[in-house]
């Protein structure tokens, strides 16, 4: 591999870098699939540009310094779609486990790495110049790569494993489902929101792919704050992957490109600004440069790819395909207008309400809200320690504790005088038909939110009601529900047709359920104004 101004005009450096780590990577990384699957890998130019700035030296370092002898402490890569992220995340993560990235000190002439002293049988070696910063694989690393989900972890871990098998890494390493073995002490874990528990080892190395999906709300900000720390007490470092990402959504990624730290390569190509994605030549004209580089990319497939989701989603598409940091649909509602709103209450018991139910079973939430006559709408307390109507199958190993619902819903009618129910059957048919046999037909109504006339209409009502007046003249008020604001602040409205829209999630890993339960009770409550029942009748109740 050519080294500084014998590269090309763009690798030009003058920087000490460890050249080592990108010719290990294409000595020992074979090409993970496709017709060329198992030949050696040859860096694109922006994989080579990362790699020799991640692993850039301080003229000042001195051997027994780990992360502090690098000029950066993490970097973050920012680029669109198919540009090969995953592959080369995967031989980065390698090159933590076994190759030559910990500094060893600088070359004088004539030293020369063997892979044979490290345990690998390759018969490769790398010679040093004079002045050249040297290497040393790490003794017993333990490196974590993360994702959203299984099916996002991988675009990495697939492509890991297939190097692994495939080339002269399979002597060390031993690949599993879930973790690969290096040596006898060192490990790669693969850890996502529902594989929590790996957190807090000592690890050296941490690869977070797809950071613009992480955020408070699933959890994921948490972690790679906990990874970045971890890294830090053992002298390692971290590396973030990612495709643009929505403003609007307070990711990792977004804290990261906006943080003041000087200490952070970061690399995002971007076309000019004036080049507008809608426009189909200006689209092309951002394609070739934010894939300029991945010389397997196919512009006319990108295109094609980009143009049918413009169709459904253009912020989607725009930042997917062109590498730009937009935010999505437009909001359902604002949520600065639903927290002006907010004015907490005590509702009593036996008073008049309305309910509106969402149920899901293991991944999205269920959600029970409530609203009084008077368009004041709050998520009630159940069981003897007052918990909300609102559960994370998270929280309970996975799983909607179902009994515990049924429990608080009996709950609800017995503490209140609920005039309607409004329930979405999906998923809890049975326990909506226990309900309309213990509550009554005309009480417990099944509503189904897959009618995008009923469902856009239902939304409308709310929204309007929250920016004006309810149905019944009232100022529409609620509790504050935090859980119920995020959800609010993340639900989307999709267009459809004849001016219609339905409700969806801002990003896969944010939830709007609460967000339902709300328009059904609101719906809930003017059926019944209109039905003339919601006149205030004498009750007996003496209870406290």
């Amino acid at each position: 591999m050519a080294k500084g101004p014998d590269a090309g005009p763009e690798f030009v450096v003058d920087f000490p870098t460890m050249w080592i780590v990108p010719d290990w990577i294409e000595r020992h990384c074979p090409v993970p699939d496709g017709f060329r699957a198992g030949e050696d890998m040859e860096l694109y130019p922006w994989q080579l540009w990362c790699t020799v700035n991640h692993y850039r030296v301080k003229p000042g370092a001195t051997v027994g310094q780990l992360a502090p002898a690098f000029h950066y402490r993490r970097s973050q890569i920012v680029a669109p779609q198919k540009t090969g992220k995953g592959p080369w995340s995967a031989a980065v993560v390698l090159a933590e486990a076994a190759g030559p990235v910990v500094f060893n000190g600088w070359a004088r002439g004539g030293e020369r790495y063997r892979c044979s002293e490290h345990g690998c049988g390759c018969g490769w070696w790398y010679d040093y110049e004079p002045g050249e910063p040297m290497g040393v694989p790490w003794p017993t690393p333990l490196i974590q790569l993360t994702a959203t989900s299984e099916d996002q972890v991988a675009n990495v871990y697939r492509p890991l494993q297939s190097m692994v098998k495939r080339g002269p890494l399979a002597e060390q390493l031993r690949v599993g489902e879930e973790f690969t073995r290096v040596g006898d002490q060192g490990r790669i874990d693969v850890v996502t929101s529902s594989a929590l528990s790996r957190l807090g080892n000592p690890i050296i190395f941490a690869m977070q792919d797809e950071t613009g999906l992480y955020n408070a709300s699933n959890k994921l900000r948490r972690v790679a704050e906990t990874q970045r720390r971890g890294t830090a007490g053992m002298g390692g470092r971290s590396m973030e992957t990612t495709n643009g990402w929505d403003p609007s959504e307070n990711s990792v990624a977004q804290t990261t490109s906006e943080a003041k730290a000087r200490d952070i390569f970061r690399y995002h190509p971007q076309a000019p600004k004036t080049l507008s994605y809608g426009n189909k030549r200006d689209r092309r004209k951002i394609h070739t440069v934010v894939y300029a580089g991945s010389s397997h990319v196919d512009l006319d497939a990108i295109e094609a790819e980009a143009a049918e989701i413009m169709e459904k989603d253009p912020a989607q598409a725009e930042r997917f395909f062109g590498n730009r940091c937009v935010a999505g649909s437009a909001s359902w509602l604002d949520v600065a207008k639903w927290v002006a709103k907010a004015d907490p209450r005590r509702v009593r018991p036996m008073e008049r309400i309305v309910l509106g139910f969402d149920g899901s079973d293991s991944d999205d939430w269920t959600a029970i809200r409530a609203e009084t006559m008077q368009g004041y709408q709050f998520t009630p307390l159940h069981g003897p320690d007052d918990e909300p109507t609102i559960w994370n199958p998270a929280d309970y190993g996975g799983q909607v504790p179902r009994a515990e619902v049924r429990a608080a819903m009996d709950q609800l009618f017995r503490r209140y005088d609920v005039v309607r129910l409004y329930a979405d059957p999906p998923y809890w048919d049975t326990e909506v038909d226990e309900w309309v046999d213990l509550y009554g037909e005309e009480r417990v109504i099944r509503w189904h939110t897959r009618r995008i006339v009923q469902m856009h209409s239902a939304a409308e009502r709310l929204k309007t009601d929250v920016i004006k007046r309810n149905s019944a003249g009232a100022a529409f008020t609620h509790d504050g529900c935090p859980i119920t604001e995020a959800h609010i602040a993340n639900a989307r409205a999709a267009s459809r047709p004849m001016d219609r829209y339905v409700l969806r999630k801002a990003s896969p890993t944010q939830k709007i359920d609460a967000v339902i339960p709300s328009i059904l009770a609101h719906e809930a409550l003017g059926d019944v104004i209109a039905a003339g029942l919601a006149e205030l009748e004498t009750s007996y109740y003496y209870g406290g």
